[in-house]
């Protein structure tokens, strides 16, 4: 990239302006990697001047694997008729929650495929359940493709889903299902899913109710960098709109045990702190960016904390789906400060509105 193009875009970051979608594609592609680094770590202290770096102790529960999407790029999903398909029972998933909770977690991150024989019905009375016996748990559920096919199977609105699972005891909605922000990109990795403009919906109409949400990409499949920026763009607008989301949190496709094996390449550590650093960049009305330690490993995420990222994510009690695609990076609470302290910050426990935990 040209001096004088960096010296602009520089100049306007640091009198606080935005950068427009052209703008952040030349600084994708053409600003070295450590410039690009300063930069989102600059617009990150700004942010949060102090010197900690959050996480929460939450546990992933997937309460079934049984999924008629068929998506290109997941390993974890069964067909509906598989010998390994199964709906959790209550008393697994009262376990889990226990162990949780037992081990300091403040909620839950609940999610599953698209079951063709599970009514909206059975999903409330999951959440009902579980706020009988475990009233102080945050749940944090059903990404926005679960949503938008509950609403299909049922033939209701999105917003009566929403409604009805809040009043069961939905606490928030996690931003799984967003691969990429682009039809064109979905239409090859994930047809039977959510259009952008349903999944966009569903958050909309979420922050509507008075939830809050985050936001994902999932990036290094069948998307260009073009893609990526546009995926960025659509979020800052609806969060302009809305201002419900809390969180950001890119992390790198993994392709084995997928139909998409051999035929991607697995991005590197230097392509995901690139994504990060220009998600902080141009995300500039979110407040924070989560590291992604569970595929790209500890080491990766801890120089994330100069990219961008002022959030560790989660403790990941118990993940499956990353899993699946034979990527099993595990780490205590312990491990987590440690990483944090030794990356010259302090580790704080917060919740899922990124509220602190003394």
């Amino acid at each position: 990239m040209k001096g004088n193009e960096l010296k602009y875009i520089v100049h306007k970051l640091h009198e606080g302006k935005r950068v427009s979608g052209s703008e952040a594609y030349d600084l994708y592609i053409k600003a070295d990697l450590f410039s690009l680094g300063h930069l989102a770590h600059s617009i990150r202290m700004k942010k949060h001047p102090y010197p900690y770096v959050t996480y929460v102790v939450d546990r992933n529960i997937n309460y079934s694997n049984v999924c008629v999407s068929k998506c290109s790029f997941c390993a974890f999903y069964r067909s509906p008729d598989s010998p390994e398909a199964y709906v959790i029972k209550r008393e697994e998933l009262a376990r889990k929650i226990e162990e949780t909770l037992s081990l300091g977690g403040t909620q839950i991150l609940l999610q599953g495929g698209h079951h063709p024989e599970l009514p909206l019905s059975f999903y409330e009375e999951m959440l009902t359940f579980i706020k009988s016996f475990f009233p102080t748990i945050h749940i944090h559920a059903f990404s926005p493709p679960e949503i938008v096919f509950f609403a299909k199977r049922e033939s209701i609105p999105i917003s009566e889903v929403i409604s009805r699972l809040k009043a069961s005891g939905l606490g928030s909605i996690p931003g799984g299902g967003a691969e990429i922000l682009v039809d064109e990109v979905r239409s090859l990795v994930s047809p039977r899913k959510c259009s952008v403009s349903e999944w966009l919906a569903v958050m909309e109409e979420a922050h509507k109710q008075g939830l809050r949400t985050t936001a994902t990409m999932m990036f290094g499949h069948l998307e260009a960098p073009k893609h990526r920026i546009e995926h960025l763009l659509r979020l800052r607008e609806l969060q302009d709109k809305t201002k419900g989301f809390t969180a950001f949190i890119p992390w790198a496709f993994q392709p084995r045990n997928t139909a998409l094996e051999g035929k991607v390449k697995v991005a590197t550590g230097v392509e995901y702190l690139r994504v990060l650093a220009i998600s902080r960049i141009v995300l500039d009305n979110f407040d924070n960016i989560q590291a992604s330690w569970v595929t790209m490993g500890p080491h990766v995420a801890q120089i994330a904390l100069f990219f961008g990222a002022n959030d560790f994510g989660s403790t990941m009690i118990e993940e499956n789906v990353v899993a699946a695609a034979g990527v099993r990076f595990r780490m205590s609470i312990e491990e987590i400060h440690r990483i944090i302290r030794y990356a010259g910050f302090i580790p704080k426990q917060r919740t899922m509105a990124y509220e602190w935990i003394d």
